[in-house]
């Protein structure tokens, strides 16, 4: 999905101030248990190796977490682990976008308080 939309920004009209901005889609969320929906504002970010939403978000939804059976430890763009600790939980949500459907994993980062 992140893919699509990517593929959906015309690369070639932009200068190069243009590549250095974040990327910023309004997408939909679903809890898998409730069916509740939410929109949120998300952020792009092709060096990524996988999706993350903060712990406090995920708190403050009601997301219902998912204990991985390893913890994902974060390196920072410095080569430093992340003092926020390692990523040991998930959530399961429904990802909306355009019209576009896909049911999907996202790790939560920043500790379990």
């Amino acid at each position: 999905m992140l893919a699509r939309v990517i593929d959906n920004t015309s690369m070639c009209n932009l200068d190069k101030e243009d590549l250095l901005r974040e990327v910023i889609v309004k997408i939909g969320l679903e809890r898998i248990d409730t069916q509740e929906r939410i929109t949120v504002e998300a952020l792009l970010d092709s060096g990524t190796t996988g999706l993350v939403m903060s712990s406090e978000f995920t708190r403050k939804q009601g997301f219902k977490l998912k204990k991985l059976d390893r913890p994902i430890y974060v390196r920072n763009v410095d080569g430093f682990l992340n003092k926020k600790g390692p990523i040991e939980h998930m959530v399961e949500v429904n990802i909306y976008y355009q019209g576009h459907r896909e049911r999907t994993e996202i790790n939560v980062i920043g500790g379990q308080k």
